[in-house]
């Protein structure tokens, strides 16, 4: 029979599952979806009897911001203090939206971390390990994936937009040995025109009929398969493979993917850059079910301001910051999705309290800072302190490991929970100071 499709060279005894899939010319569809859905076999999503949270946004601030030029306003800054919408917090001039929207917000301004060029600091701050270039560990949305598993047929994890370059960066936001069931699905920047997620959409030329006709091709080749080699593993892959379908042919999935059933009014309230569109699907991907989702709007280091860092803050980064979040926190807020979903805004590590020849901040991770709010945590309020020039923790020194502690609490996951490294070693998903476990910190949860 399948002499007549011309893809007989080998013997029966060497086809292989791979082989046999070929034959069916599925890859066009996407069908290397089905590997991400294996995570739902390995671990039932589970929420927490007092679970708040549903899911997460990390809205990540790639290259670090200057903590005194943004949450932790200091006279080391050319930029005046605000008052906010919350007596006693004040907060950058930079940030007037945001400053009337401080009561959905908490700030941590005595982070401390490692790591003082970006790769290091990245892998740091993104799984809470040291790098070490014998292990890579996962993510903290690789851990959220597999401990609460998939919703409503999306994928549990998500990073949008993907790295088109710099992709050592990619790297660290990746499930590691977990395996690639763990991995986050790399979304192309939805602010570009003509933007759509292949995975998820069909070539114009592919009727529904075909599409039919495919899948019962691929019966045909299975059962033929079936035949020659028998194994447990089938029962799985066809969970797997069925997914895999429900993902790309449910109409569900596709909407939370498709932008343009958001009205002109709400892509603009949101900023029609690349930071604006990637919150945007991120809210639509943790409102249809999504658990992580990793807003990276800001790539190629964009706050590594080791030159012009005033004129950086002003008039490229901070402005985009402030519109975007703030029409994320409101739209979440109309939604019901605000007490459902933590936002976490933060970057690799703070800049220096002293400014260099060049007008610029170079990198200090010993002392800075980010915001947190959403799923049910306490906001309206600091949580430590730095030093009148943001350039040393004097008050309540707060890890890595305390931040995921505390995000792991209020999403129903055990936080010292360890994993089994390959090498037999484990390892903490809330690693804190000298490699001691994170505590969730107690005035958010």
């Amino acid at each position: 029979m399948l002499k007549k499709f011309g893809c007989l060279t080998k013997t029966d005894e060497q086809w292989g599952r791979r082989d046999f899939v070929k034959v069916g010319s599925l890859g066009f569809l996407g069908m290397n979806l089905a590997q991400s859905l294996q995570l739902q076999a390995a671990t039932p999503a589970r929420l927490g009897a007092n679970a708040k949270a549903k899911a997460c946004i990390l809205v990540w601030l790639e290259g670090g911001p200057a903590q005194m030029d943004t949450w932790d306003p200091k006279t080391s800054s050319s930029f005046r203090p605000i008052s906010t919408n919350v007596d006693g917090i004040q907060v950058s001039e930079l940030l007037p939206k945001l400053s009337q929207r401080m009561n959905k917000l908490a700030l941590i301004r005595s982070m401390s971390s490692f790591g003082d060029d970006h790769p290091q600091a990245v892998h740091y701050a993104a799984t809470g390990h040291l790098h070490n270039p014998a292990m890579q560990f996962p993510s903290a949305g690789s851990i959220v994936g597999k401990e609460l598993g998939p919703a409503n047929g999306m994928p549990p994890y998500v990073v949008v937009p993907r790295w088109e370059s710099s992709q050592q960066y990619q790297e660290s936001f990746r499930s590691a040995f977990l395996g690639p069931d763990y991995d986050p699905m790399l979304i192309p920047d939805p602010s570009k025109d003509g933007f759509e997620v292949t995975d998820l959409s069909l070539p114009k030329s592919v009727a529904p009929a075909a599409i039919e006709n495919r899948r019962a091709f691929l019966d045909v080749v299975d059962r033929m398969y079936r035949s020659r080699v028998e194994s447990a593993e089938h029962a799985k892959m066809d969970a797997f493979t069925k997914k895999a379908w429900e993902m790309l042919l449910t109409p569900g999935v596709q909407k939370a993917f498709d932008l343009s059933r958001e009205t002109e009014k709400t892509r603009d309230s949101y900023g029609r850059d690349s930071v604006g569109q990637s919150l945007l699907l991120a809210r639509r991907l943790v409102e249809a079910g999504t658990r992580f989702v990793t807003a990276a709007g800001y790539h190629s280091n964009s706050w590594d301001t080791h030159s012009a860092n005033d004129k950086g803050h002003r008039d490229r980064l901070t402005p985009p910051l402030d519109h975007s979040l703030s029409a994320l926190i409101d739209d979440m807020s109309a939604r019901g999705l605000w007490d459902e979903v933590i936002v976490v805004v933060m970057g690799e590590f703070g800049r220096t309290p002293d400014i260099n020849p060049g007008l610029g901040r170079d990198h200090w991770p010993q002392c800075w800072s980010l915001a947190i709010g959403g799923g049910g945590l306490n906001t309206g309020l600091t949580v430590g302190a730095s030093d009148e020039k943001a350039a040393n923790v004097i008050e309540r020194k707060t890890s890595i490991g305390d931040l995921y502690a505390t995000i792991y609490k209020a999403l129903g996951i055990d936080w010292t929970n360890e994993y089994m490294t390959p090498v037999g070693r484990p390892i903490k998903i809330a690693n804190s100071f000298g490699d001691s476990t994170g505590e969730p910190v107690r005035e958010l949860v």
